[in-house]
């Protein structure tokens, strides 16, 4: 599966260069808000909430805060604001490729705002379906690498994953079927492995390499602004981009 940890190991670089964190409150609180209503208000029993709350924490998010949201999530506190899940498409600089995931409670303000940010850097928004296509689903298991990989391999094929990549951060990315997310995350658990992040991810099937400069600052210049947006929980792009040039795009 070479290659599908690249929009990730983009990400991970821009957030050295920024150092900024990859959420906001508001954000992983929606995500809490989310998970709670499309299953069990009870983390025990509901994967996406358990996984949902634990990023919260680990972003200090305050305990009151994360049961606040599981309750507008169920239905249980009155007065909140009805939050739907919406994927826009769209383009960057030179075609690039974006699928950005939003939640909202007004899907009109939603739209302008990704319109107005797309339009002022380069890009411009796009009917369903224009670049879903070069992107497949997956559920991905981030693993800390302290056995073998002999072992990570026995593990994998234990959970049902499809494959893995080592990374540069001394751990591996597992990856899997969306149905599968939380079987193999605790297949691994139970073969001793410190699974880090368990999360559903778009994967670009194919790549634009930017070398430019100037597209580079562009791109770069327009996820931040569709990161910084309230409703925008994810962002996903297929260019690739080396260290160096990011680093200095970013300065």
């Amino acid at each position: 599966m070479a290659g599908h940890s690249k929009w990730a190991n983009i990400k991970r670089q821009k957030a050295v260069v920024d150092a900024k964190k990859g959420k906001t409150f508001t954000q992983l609180s929606r995500a809490i808000i989310v998970a709670a209503r499309n299953g069990l208000p009870d983390p025990a029993a509901n994967f996406q909430l358990r996984t949902a709350i634990d990023k919260a924490k680990a972003a200090g998010i305050p305990n009151d805060n994360i049961d606040r949201a599981i309750a507008k999530g169920s239905g249980t506190l009155t007065g909140a604001a009805s939050l739907e899940e919406i994927r826009y498409e769209g383009y960057g600089p030179g075609g690039v490729a974006i699928l950005i995931e939003a939640l909202t409670d007004n899907r009109n303000r939603t739209a302008a705002d990704l319109r107005v940010a797309l339009s002022k850097n380069g890009g411009n928004l796009g009917e369903t379906g224009c670049v879903s296509w070069m992107f497949d689903h997956k559920g991905v298991c981030t693993v800390v690498l302290v056995v073998d990989e002999e072992q990570l391999l026995e593990a994998s094929l234990e959970g049902g994953a499809e494959s893995y990549e080592i990374t540069e951060e001394e751990t591996a990315e597992v990856f899997t079927e969306v149905a599968n997310l939380e079987n193999l995350s605790k297949a691994l658990k139970e073969k001793a492995f410190k699974v880090t992040d368990a999360e559903l991810r778009w994967i670009p099937s194919n790549t634009v390499e930017v070398t430019d400069p100037d597209q580079a600052r562009s791109l770069l210049k327009l996820i931040d602004t569709l990161e910084g947006l309230d409703d925008v929980q994810n962002v996903t792009a297929n260019f690739e981009m080396a260290e160096q040039l990011m680093a200095l795009s970013m300065a």
